[in-house]
């Protein structure tokens, strides 16, 4: 992992606006698209937190209040640069969704009847369904790498109450947190072997 030069925390403000900006104005689909390529750009390209702690990173963000593109941006950028990365980040990944927005409400009237809008539309879903497959694929793949048959089981039997039985998701974030949290206090006082 490379590791931040605390002198050039300018440059890495700005490559980190300049990241999420990016990523913010050219991903469609909802926040799950961005979190594969906010792995993409930041364990891979940069190399600034490694695969174990951007996992770690998208858990807070999916388990935490508002949407996912924001809530991952304020955790990698408080990850790089404490506060000022969360402002600068935050800035990054809202900039675009409010622009593009306020230009499509001045034009919605056009594009709603637009039949040619509608294919552009009914294409990209497309093509965001494989990208949320890739983000569940790489996430699930991580649970797998870790090797603890206990992760492994909880995220098959999170899936199946989710899917089959329609449990609410807070739900189950909510018991899996807790379930986390004894897990850990018991492994750290020595009730139980890891």
């Amino acid at each position: 992992m490379r590791e931040l030069n605390p002198n050039n925390k300018k440059h890495v403000l700005f490559t980190l606006f300049f990241a999420t900006l990016y990523l913010s104005t050219f991903t469609f689909g909802g926040g799950y698209v961005i979190v594969t390529l906010l792995k993409d750009k930041f364990v891979d390209h940069y190399h600034w937190i490694d695969e174990e702690e951007m996992l770690d990173l998208v858990a807070i963000a999916q388990s935490s209040p508002g949407a996912i593109a924001v809530n991952g941006a304020i955790v990698v950028g408080y990850k790089l640069c404490g506060i000022p990365g969360v402002f600068v980040s935050v800035l990054g990944a809202i900039l675009p969704p409010m622009v593009i927005l306020s230009v499509i409400s001045l034009f919605y009237q056009a594009f709603s009847t637009n039949p040619y809008i509608s294919a552009v539309l009914s294409g990209m879903s497309a093509g965001v369904g494989a990208v949320i497959a890739s983000v569940v694929w790489d996430m699930g793949s991580g649970v797998v790498k870790t090797h603890d048959w206990i992760n492994m089981v909880i995220m098959v039997i999170s899936f199946c109450i989710s899917y089959f039985l329609n449990v609410n998701v807070v739900i189950i974030i909510i018991t899996v947190a807790v379930f986390g949290l004894i897990r850990t206090l018991g492994n750290e006082k020595g009730w139980w072997k890891k």
